[in-house]
């Protein structure tokens, strides 16, 4: 379910949704797998002309995933199928309601991989999803190795069919639509990429907001999902690996990581016990916690796509620190609107730097670079481009 837009699949889906809505008549046919978020369907509905929202719980559709596991399909596309859904969309099919398709994500493309010469299709994709299961291969331990590997394969087949059926499939990035075209050089004309972009109006530092942190120690924070394996490593060795260098007397007052996002789990829970770590776990509104902060880190070693947390970071004119990986696919130049650091003692040199001032402008020339690149008015002329063929 695109809406509330408050973290990465969410962002990009609603975005492009209202934007669409000044100029289509939109049906929204979606998965809601949290509940509370049943809640926003009157505004969805008030919205677009149809929605169906169809409610899945993660046990059940995992279980109905390995029931209907079979050679060659990856558990992704059992987790994704629901009935009802599919249903839906061979009625609107059939009565040929529809004179254009977008489907958000890999994971969704099955639900329009049939036969539909008449209908414009556009595949969203996002992300490379394979790849991100091959990374969890590459650092995990028998059977789940060989569980993420299969899914990795698997997912690559079922990419690279979406993109040989759909008439257009777009990545979150130009960096991301490469490696695409290189793993599906059969499918390279039908590939293209609209950017991530970010809410500038929203994430305004001169809006004014009040102080969360208590003490006076400087603010080091990073926000996100807590729930998310790629957050979940990246903070933990940022407290582990980076935090305890920042602490031993390279900077006075000794920094706070403070930890702000939804559904913090039982590892990133017990980073609190360490010293200095803070974990809010989920809040109104992260913007405040940004604001306040004298710095925002992305250390992650798995990432795909844009990261909307260093996006929402630069336009909150906060200086930022991220990994490489973290950086892929941003449009802004290191070391004048973002500073890139690769391993724990340059990202602790790096974030030490900037708690000492020596960076003084970077926070506002990060907001001005997202402000060149990254706003969504002209990221998603890439996406009418797309469906208009």
């Amino acid at each position: 379910m695109p809406y509330p837009p408050e973290k990465g699949e969410k962002i990009r889906a609603w975005h492009m949704l209202d934007h669409l809505a000044a100029r289509w008549q939109i049906d929204l046919g979606c998965l809601v797998d949290d509940p509370a978020d049943l809640i926003h369907l009157p505004l969805l509905q008030r919205r677009f002309a149809a929605v169906e929202a169809r409610e899945v719980r993660r046990r059940q559709q995992m279980a109905r995933a390995l029931l209907h596991l079979r050679p060659g399909v990856p558990l992704t596309r059992g987790w994704f199928h629901q009935p009802e859904l599919a249903a839906w969309v061979g009625r609107g099919l059939a009565e040929q309601r529809w004179a254009a398709a977008l489907v958000y994500s890999s994971a969704m493309a099955p639900y329009l991989m049939g036969g539909h010469a008449d209908l414009r299709r556009v595949l969203d994709m996002v992300d490379v999803d394979s790849e991100k299961w091959a990374a969890y291969a590459r650092t995990a331990a028998p059977p789940m190795r060989q569980v993420w590997a299969r899914e990795a394969r698997t997912l690559l087949a079922l990419e690279r069919r979406a993109a040989g059926v759909f008439d257009r499939t777009l990545l979150v990035s130009e960096a991301e639509a490469r490696r695409f075209a290189e793993l599906a050089p059969d499918c390279a004309a039908r590939i293209d990429w609209c950017d991530n972009g970010v809410d500038l109006a929203r994430f305004d530092p001169g809006l004014g907001y009040a102080n969360p942190y208590a003490g006076a120690a400087p603010v080091i924070v990073f926000t996100g999902t807590m729930s998310y394996r790629p957050n979940v490593e990246a903070v933990s060795w940022f407290a582990h690996r980076v935090l305890p260098l920042l602490r031993d007397g390279r900077c006075e007052p000794a920094p706070a990581f403070h930890i702000v996002g939804a559904a913090p789990s039982p590892a990133v829970q017990a980073l609190a016990a360490l010293p200095g770590v803070h974990v809010a776990g989920p809040v109104p509104d992260i913007r405040p916690y940004l604001a306040h902060a004298a710095c925002a880190v992305a250390p992650l070693r798995i990432a795909r796509g844009v990261q909307n947390k260093v996006l929402e970071a630069m336009a909150m004119a906060r200086p930022v620190v991220a990994s490489p990986q973290a950086f892929e696919g941003i449009r802004a130049t290191p070391g004048r609107d973002l500073l890139v650091a690769d391993g724990a003692p340059a990202m602790a040199g790096t974030v030490a730097a900037v708690l000492a001032g020596r960076h003084p402008g970077l926070g506002a020339a990060g907001r001005r670079a997202v402000a060149a690149g990254h706003h969504w008015s002209a990221t998603l002329t890439r996406l009418d481009a797309a469906l208009a063929g």
